[in-house]
């Protein structure tokens, strides 16, 4: 028995959300504030035993915030778990029968386990006697509803119906907008009723390892720390004759330091003072001291501590001097110890939760932790923010939670792909790769050059990077641009991904002549057969592309080192010929070629210095020369802003505050005065971007931020 799927519907982050889930380790990734914790939550408030009374404390800071504020009155929170692979054993099926389960055959094979957070009857009566279109009455209705005295958690089983649809919300809870509300509720579509003494929670192995924040103050905390847990669960199973004779050795302890002479002294020392002070009348009866050693098991069990050496020391210590990563890989080990344990008792089902484990866990222990951690007849789901432990997931069983505004949404990778497809990304995607997984963006390249040179001049020409953006630019090498292009798409992840790659057009007349050398010959065959392949390549990405809002292509015209230089970028490149020509005459040919107009003789130049030097150290030998004055060719810009199609204006405030900074280091005679002070309108919202380039383009006409505003507009 395994969850195949849970359903959010109005719940903190979530105002409809699918979790796919498989048998045996699934993964869920996302950015800080996507609502990893909170599907945990939700998860917990149904399956595990110890947060069943929270189940019944859910309040206004539950609902999602896109039904704005006091926008949730009427509206319910739906918690739906679907199990899978029920076995028919008679215990299984008489508790999932008459609860949860979907019987279709001889037995239940299917589940599902709901948390109804809703309205309480009255409500439900009162909205269901609306007519319908009545919004003032609704509103009059709406306006007097208070978590406290008008909501109730509701649990049923047996449903059928898909809580993710709208049309199915609406025939369950109402439609506010029409003002249409059911008088009743079809038991066999949405569910009976759980009886309480049927709670799932009871019948199953949980256990929830939450995000590793400060593990020695957990073990500081009787209530937190593993260690004792583990004791406290053995020691219910030691019997009470195997404790008597510690409990005697304890007690003969406690007389003899009662017995101690200076023990003794002091306290008839006290008596006497007592007396002395106060007379005999007003003197305690009696008095004593007595050594307080616990003798009962549980208190003898916080007496103990954990000791541990670290790896290749022979010094062994308490946990507080241990590293912050050797002392979390302690606590989870015994977390999932304790784990163990309770999945040795007799379960329908086990799972067990971790949340973000890999902090301060070196790289190599992530790998090797998560990918051991495969227990039989268990199912586990974990959340990470790591790229190691993500590269050793199976992109099948993977959850991508997206941010977005008051709400997140979850996309699953591998939906709707073959098999082969599967695999060919599941062995892509390594610790590096993995990166296209966390992005708001992607842009995908198949060069070094492309790879060093482009976050080197976004962050030098724009002020910010890549990074900041939330944009992960990934070198495919030889992989092929749609092996990778299609994880993204309407029922995979919704990210926009942008292809950056060479049309490859001609840079010379490829036309043989009369008179033509076999060295030029072959150089124009060449060049011709660039051509045709890079066409040949635009026609399969174009297939791509067709009928796929979230991929597109952006092409240079030649090769990235030939756009670069015909942007205007020679000047850039000038500045490493004494690194890669020896000879002078050379040199000041090729400065003069770089200088040429006719993209003949300067592409060919940068051409044959990229393939000297190698493109990828080429561009590292660049890379020291980008300033703010070089020139993004259009086509890399276009694929930023495709890749990232939103941007807040406090950064395109910072990008255009970058651009005046720079350009007055350079000219401090321009004078900004008046682009400052509009800027800061627009930052406070008092201004459109429109005013702003006004100002701009009186100071700096031909800066390059005045192409870079009309493509953020």
């Amino acid at each position: 028995m395994y969850i195949s799927k849970v359903s959010l519907i109005n719940y903190r982050n979530f105002a409809n959300a699918i979790f796919q889930f498989h048998k045996g380790t699934n993964t869920i990734i996302g950015e800080n504030g996507s609502g990893k914790t909170n599907v945990f939550r939700a998860i917990r408030l149904l399956l595990e035993d110890a947060s069943m009374q929270f189940a019944y404390k859910l309040n206004e800071g539950d609902f999602n915030r896109q039904l704005g504020k006091n926008k949730w009155k009427g509206h319910w929170i739906i918690i739906s778990i679907e199990f899978d692979e029920l076995n028919n054993e008679e215990a299984i099926q008489s508790l999932f029968i008459h609860g949860a389960g979907i019987a279709e055959e001889d037995y239940v094979k299917k589940a599902t386990y709901n948390l109804f957070f809703r309205p309480k009857a009255d409500i439900r009566q009162k909205l269901s006697e609306l007519k319908e279109g009545d919004k003032a009455g609704l509103q009059t209705i709406l306006n007097d509803i208070t978590i406290q005295d008008n909501y109730e958690t509701f649990f049923t089983g047996k449903s059928t119906a898909d809580f993710n649809d709208l049309e199915v919300y609406k025939e369950l809870v109402g439609d506010f907008e029409n003002v249409i509300f059911p008088a009743s509720i079809d038991a066999s579509k949405f569910g009976s009723r759980i009886p309480h003494q049927l709670s799932v929670a009871k019948e199953i192995s949980f256990t929830f390892i939450q995000a590793l924040r400060d593990v020695v103050s957990d073990f500081h905390n009787n209530r937190t720390n593993p260690l004792l847990t583990l004791l406290k669960n053995k020691s219910g199973e030691i019997k009470e004759v195997d404790y008597k004779p510690i409990s005697d050795l304890v007690n003969d302890l406690n007389e003899n330091i009662e017995a101690l002479p200076d023990v003794q002294n002091i306290r008839a020392d006290i008596k006497f003072t007592i007396q002395d002070a106060v007379g005999l009348t007003y003197s305690p009866s009696s008095l004593s001291i007595k050594s307080s050693v616990p003798d009962e098991a549980e208190k003898l069990l916080q007496s103990l501590k954990l000791f541990i050496g670290e790896p290749e020391e022979d010094y062994e210590g308490g946990i507080h001097e241990l590293s912050l990563g050797g002392a979390n890989l302690i606590f989870l080990t015994l977390k999932l110890l304790e784990f163990k344990y309770r999945k040795s008792k007799d379960t329908f089902a086990n799972f067990l939760i971790i949340e973000e484990p890999e902090a301060h866990i070196h790289n190599h222990i992530q790998k090797t932790l998560f990918d051991k951690l495969n227990y039989v007849d268990t199912q586990i789901i974990y959340s990470t923010h790591s790229t190691q432990i993500s590269e050793v997931s199976n992109v099948e069983n993977i959850n991508i939670l997206a941010k977005k505004l008051n709400y997140a949404e979850v996309y699953q990778p591998s939906t709707g792909l073959l098999p082969e497809n599967i695999n060919q990304i599941q062995r892509y995607l390594d610790a590096v790769r993995t990166n296209l997984l966390f992005a708001k963006g992607v842009i995908l390249v198949e060069g070094d050059a492309e790879e060093i040179l482009i976050p080197i001049m976004v962050k030098k020409v724009l002020g910010v990077g890549l990074d900041e953006l939330g944009i992960s630019l990934i070198n495919i090498r030889s992989t092929g641009f749609e092996n990778v292009a299609q994880l993204f798409h309407s029922d995979r992840i919704k990210r926009k991904c942008a292809i950056l790659t060479d049309l490859d057009d001609a840079i010379c007349d490829t036309t043989e002549v009369e008179g033509d050398t076999d060295e030029i010959i072959k150089y124009k065959k060449k060049v011709a057969g660039s051509q045709k392949k890079g066409l040949e390549r635009k026609t399969k990405l174009d297939l791509l592309e067709t009928g796929n809002i979230w991929v597109k292509a952006f092409y240079a015209k030649h090769t990235f080192e030939v756009d670069f230089v015909t942007e205007g970028n020679n000047w850039e490149v000038q500045r490493i010929i004494k690194q890669v020509y020896v000879d002078k005459a050379t040199r000041d040919q090729a400065k003069l070629d770089l200088e040429n107009a006719n993209v003949a003789v300067s592409g060919k130049r940068v051409l044959t210095m990229a393939k000297q030097e190698g493109k990828g150290w080429f561009a590292v030998m660049l890379g020291k020369h980008i300033f703010f004055k070089t020139i993004i060719p259009e086509y890399i810009l276009d694929a930023i802003f495709f890749a990232k199609d939103s941007y807040s204006s406090h950064i395109i405030a910072d990008i255009i505050e970058f651009r005046i900074n720079e350009n007055f280091k350079d000219k401090n005679t321009l004078d900004f005065a008046s682009c400052r002070a509009q800027l800061l309108k627009y930052r406070n919202a008092e201004i459109p971007l429109e005013d702003l380039v006004i100002d701009l383009d009186l100071v700096i006409p031909n800066d390059q931020i005045l192409t870079i505003i009309e493509k953020l507009k």
